[in-house]
């Protein structure tokens, strides 16, 4: 199933599945009870993000290009940090670039897959892992990179927190759909330009991996989001660095999924 939350033409918030350019058939019910098609169509107005995370956790260093291109060593064990869920914003919505952020520019783009948790889970085995997952979406954990690497205590959740740092969207893929997350092409473009190309596939830790990881003694719940990781191309690591600036536009696609749309002001 693909799964949407869009605004109507009357200011009405909806689930739903697009049905065709600027129209959705609606849903009721609730995204981790029973949704169910009424039947009934309407035009979206606007995308919002397909779900209000209970909990943003993302993974660090988990693409082996990645990690080559910063420069580290390929860690032992998954590298987590988390996103204030108040970041979240959705497709076809803009980033907007701090004024803390602007002397100097210093925010990146970050392409990844997102995985939802569909109910409560604790020490879950990787080979069950798959159990947990309600489905699949694309994110973009924007940093901005002083505040991450030095001006957050050495913690990075600062820089990778402020408002419309993780859009989100523009579907939910539900993982009856039968999506293999350990290998789906990845990419993103800045204004019509790829940056980022890569596949899940070069994961160091795979999304199974992580659920076992991330739920051992440890309760994730329903509607949890999972930020699996960036491929290599970030703007900070090119020569010279390229950070995002007013005007810019972002593609970031996944195979399966659909592509994820954000201006930037």
């Amino acid at each position: 199933m693909n799964i949407i939350r869009f605004i109507d033409e009357h200011g009405k918030e909806h689930l739903g599945t697009e049905s065709s350019y600027n129209q959705a058939t609606v849903f009721s019910g609730d995204l981790f009870g029973n949704l169910t098609n009424t039947g009934k169509t309407t035009n979206i107005n606007s995308y919002v993000a397909p779900l209000d995370p209970k909990a943003i956790l993302c993974i660090g260093l988990n693409y082996k290009a990645h990690a080559k291109e910063t420069g580290m060593r390929l860690p032992e064990y998954p590298v987590l940090f988390m996103k204030n869920v108040a970041a979240v914003t959705g497709h076809q919505s803009n980033i907007v670039i701090p004024e803390c952020c602007k002397s100097p520019y210093q925010v990146d783009y970050e392409a990844e897959l997102a995985v939802i948790i569909s109910k409560e889970a604790k020490n879950v085995k990787a080979k069950n892992a798959f159990d947990y997952i309600l489905g699949y979406t694309i994110a973009n954990d924007v940093s901005a990179r002083t505040w991450q690497i030095t001006g957050g205590g050495k913690q990075w959740v600062r820089g990778k927190s402020f408002d419309t740092f993780c859009p989100l969207g523009p579907a939910i893929i539900t993982a009856d759909e039968g999506i293999n997350p350990d290998n789906l092409n990845i990419s993103l473009k800045l204004n019509g330009k790829i940056m980022q190309e890569s596949n899940t596939s070069d994961l160091i830790f795979s999304v199974s991996q992580l659920i076992e990881f991330l739920s051992e003694d440890t309760t994730l719940l329903p509607g949890t989001v999972i930020l699996t990781g960036t491929p290599s191309g970030v703007g900070f690591s090119r020569k010279p660095p390229v950070f995002l600036k007013e005007g810019d536009v972002i593609e970031t696609k996944i195979e399966k999924i659909g592509t994820l749309m954000n201006g930037v002001e």
